[in-house]
């Protein structure tokens, strides 16, 4: 069973640290998203240098490339990687319910690769394979996300999920014989904005031999705080929890946070920052607006980046309206340091006490509030 120790709680926000094969993980924490066994414009040095703790990975694209054998063969994708720290993968199975033509059956989901139109199809069972072939710490087991918000299509994707998770607590405990490393599974709670759904999908995955939780799907920061005040309250207390693709706004980490996900990953911020959209404490910048042409301060003066502490606003707007790759580059470290340090201060708020006055600071600065 993966080892998660509470360091402090208050209701049910927690401080903690996850103990995984490739090193401990203090939460809450922000987990670079490196969907192709990279974050888009970093290298791993980078990443470290900024200060994240892990990477996720996806198994839907590193099944398609290099291939799930290739990234064994290499000892892993810590190894593969050059990461060598602590792993997670998702399923894949949000994107690949986000192409076109899937074909969804009991057993599992057939579609075609967005990169040659080759037929490929994944199952809970093949799932579980490619994640312990990819070789990361922590696995979340294969989910359906419905793309309709209708509540009947809803709850037929949630009880698919669950019947899906059977299959993957059988797939993992059986390829446990088979490595010699450990490697650990979350279970994925759904049920969209439907607050009876996801009681009902915190209950099931709770009673699950399972390691953590996963809390997957699409709402809004508006509908996430009760939603995540449900699900917390029933799942149990002693073992983490990864809010999926979520981070993009701060509000999210914040909410997140409060009420008890220990985890968070997502493509936003460097998504962002390739568009030259870029974080400050007063809310976000265009880096590519004119009124930046001349101007010689940092990004935010109180950010020890290593874009912010080097160079100006003036010099990434020349690099954004050339067209320079190094934009790009200066730019992502700049906006994943900023999250992963607004977590690292979330934390460390939660640690001595003072998390509602961070909190209404930050939002409100923020957010204009």
């Amino acid at each position: 069973m993966l080892k998660f120790d509470i360091k402090k709680k208050q209701n049910l926000a927690r401080v903690g640290v996850i103990h995984t094969p490739h090193g401990d993980i203090e939460t809450p924490a922000f987990v670079g998203a490196a969907t192709r066994a990279t974050v888009k414009a970093l290298t791993m040095q980078q990443m470290r240098d900024l200060g994240s703790q892990a990477i996720l990975a996806n198994t839907y694209h590193l099944t398609l490339r290099p291939g799930t054998e290739l990234i064994k063969e290499a000892g892993g994708l810590a190894e593969f990687s050059s990461w060598h720290g602590p792993t997670f993968t998702d399923s894949g199975g949000f994107q690949i319910f986000s192409l076109p033509d899937v074909k969804i059956s009991e057993n599992g989901v057939k579609f075609k690769s967005h990169i040659d139109g080759a037929n490929f199809e994944m199952t809970p069972e093949s799932s579980m394979q490619a994640q312990w072939a990819i070789g990361a710490d922590i696995h979340m087991a294969f989910d359906h996300l419905a793309k309709s918000e209708n509540h009947q299509d809803m709850k037929e994707a949630m009880d698919r999920t669950h019947a899906w998770l059977d299959r993957c607590v059988k797939e993992h405990q059986h390829l446990i014989k088979q490595y010699s490393h450990p490697q650990y599974l979350y279970a994925v709670v759904q049920g969209g904005t439907f607050l009876d759904l996801r009681s009902e999908s915190a209950k099931y995955c709770a009673g699950k031999n399972v390691d953590g939780f996963g809390i997957g799907g699409v709402f809004t920061a508006e509908g996430m705080d009760e939603m995540l005040q449900v699900v917390n309250s029933i799942l149990p207390e002693n073992k983490p929890r990864h809010l999926l693709g979520m981070g993009q706004e701060p509000i999210d980490l914040f909410i997140g946070a409060e009420r008890g996900c220990d985890t968070f990953d997502c493509v936003g911020p460097t998504r962002m920052a390739r568009n030259g959209s870029l974080y400050t404490l007063d809310g976000r910048i265009n880096i590519k607006n004119a009124k930046y042409t001349h101007d010689f301060t940092p990004i935010m003066l109180d950010c020890d980046c290593e874009c912010c502490k080097n160079y100006n606003k003036a010099y990434l707007h020349h690099l954004f309206k050339t067209d320079e790759i190094t934009a790009k580059i200066l730019a992502s470290i700049h906006n994943e340091h900023f999250i992963v340090e607004t977590v690292n201060r979330i934390r460390a708020s939660l640690l001595d006490g003072t998390f509602t006055n961070y909190r209404d600071s930050f939002l409100t600065r923020y957010y204009k509030k």
